[in-house]
């Protein structure tokens, strides 16, 4: 299918408006970007809507060292982290049985939303999508514990803001957009040189990571935008949409979450490079596209 990417602005009111063709039919789904990022928005809020969504770092810890490692190295990663505590290979066996898991649990949802009343609605949000970026928010927390980030709760047990943003980027690394895997890359590098390690709240919240933040929002909201046509068509023929449904969540699903994977050991287990901090991006960042590795 030829596509071919067109953008304009308004004579009006100046707002970017972009328009998609496919097979000569002009298909209109983005105007002004700040509307992806309300859409994105929208997704993310429905989906941290979903019981459960918080994972609690030490007992999801304990639970998946305990049948590897003893007590006081468990107690030893809790406290300083997994990086240069637990080997390499535990981490990596732990994180390939979590990515199988919520591959499983999210292509199986996904098939049943798919079948003849099997819509449902999360606030303004197909439950399908929004189960869709539930598995993905957990699945993040999961590898992010394992691979040695700090707990991404507040003393309430939510997720904070910064937590939340850093979700956003873990939602770019899985769909390939290299601002956000250099962004978490800067994030490993910042927390490598701490003791007690940290979540960097200001640099997610306010620092040099917040425009990256917002960007990585706006093409995740262009995605989706994109993905709401196809979702469309697999609908409109009920009676195979199911296994279509689920076949396709599950295909999209765990070649994405290996990505983060492959990211978040690079990050985190390998010694930090001497490189310079990413400086802030400008207005407009171009989407630049990580192919998948084998």
């Amino acid at each position: 299918m030829q596509r071919i990417l067109v953008a304009m602005t308004t004579s009006k009111d100046g707002l970017l408006v972009v328009a998609e063709i496919v097979n000569d039919e002009f298909l209109l789904f983005f105007k002004g970007m700040a509307k992806e990022v309300t859409l994105w928005n929208k997704v993310m809020s429905s989906a941290l809507k979903l019981p459960g969504v918080a994972v609690d770092r030490d007992e999801f810890l304990r639970s998946r060292l305990s049948p590897f490692c003893c007590g006081s190295h468990i107690n030893k990663a809790l406290a300083e982290g997994t990086a240069g505590v637990i080997p390499s290979k535990i981490l990596d066996k732990i994180a390939t049985e979590c990515i199988r898991s919520h591959s499983g649990k999210v292509a199986m949802t996904s098939a049943a939303m798919g079948v003849p009343g099997g819509w449902a609605m999360i606030g303004t949000v197909p439950a399908d999508i929004a189960q869709f970026y539930y598995h993905v928010f957990v699945l993040g927390q999961k590898l992010a514990y394992i691979y040695g980030f700090p707990d991404l709760r507040d003393e309430k047990g939510h997720l904070t803001p910064s937590a939340i943003n850093l979700l956003t980027l873990f939602v770019g690394v899985m769909t390939g957009v290299g601002i956000a895997v250099k962004a978490v890359e800067e994030l490993g590098k910042m927390m490598q040189k701490q003791i007690v390690k940290k979540l960097p709240e200001y640099a997610l919240s306010q620092g040099a990571l917040a425009p990256v933040v917002r960007q990585v929002a706006k093409w995740i909201g262009v995605s989706l935008s994109k993905d709401s046509v196809a979702e469309g068509l697999t609908k409109a023929v009920p009676i195979i949409s199911g296994a279509v449904s689920g076949v396709m969540t599950y295909a999209s699903f765990k070649p994405q979450a290996k990505r983060l994977k492959r990211n978040l050991h690079t990050t985190m287990l390998l010694p930090a490079h001497n490189t310079p901090m990413l400086p802030p991006p400008p207005e407009e960042i171009p989407y630049e596209e990580v192919p998948p590795s084998e």
